[in-house]
């Protein structure tokens, strides 16, 4: 395994904090739910695209705040 190099971590993780994150309101959940619309979009089922592992990032960020959050059909009263 490569060792980490936090200053180049740092670099590369301020350049998509604003895009890449956990969310804690609607509103930042609605926009990882638009990212992931485009980046489907645009990686398909192309495992290989260089975008394919954020897009699976994002929709397990997508899933924790859901599951948190979003009432199951079943619960609503």
């Amino acid at each position: 395994m490569q060792s980490l190099n936090l200053d180049q971590t740092i670099a590369a993780w301020s350049s998509i904090t604003e895009t890449v994150f956990v969310p804690h309101t609607e509103e930042e959940y609605e926009h990882l739910v638009e990212l992931l619309d485009n980046l489907i979009d645009q990686v398909g089922e192309d495992e290989t695209h260089p975008l394919a592992s954020m897009m699976d990032v994002i929709g397990v960020l997508i899933e924790n705040y859901e599951s948190e959050y979003v009432p199951e059909l079943g619960q609503i009263a």
